[in-house]
């Protein structure tokens, strides 16, 4: 599975979202993730990946892609 699937797995299990319709330029907010929501995303796919995320700094002005790009970065 590539990083757009898990983090799709992830936003739906836990947060609700159906990302299969939510194009890459949408803003967090949109998604209804503020900054808490963010930082239990970061744990989640932390935990998932087995990696560390800390430094990936993201606010809910950011988009879906540009929090999908940062996941790949990381696990790369």
């Amino acid at each position: 599975m590539d990083v757009a699937t898990h983090v799709g797995e992830v936003l739906s299990k836990n947060f609700g979202i159906d990302t299969r319709s939510v194009p890459e330029d949408t803003p967090l907010l949109q998604l209804r993730l503020d900054s808490l929501a963010l930082e239990e995303l970061r744990v989640l796919l932390e935990e998932r990946y087995g990696v560390d995320l800390e430094d990936i700094e993201l606010s809910s002005r950011d988009t879906y892609g540009q929090l999908l790009a940062a996941v790949r970065q990381r696990t790369a």
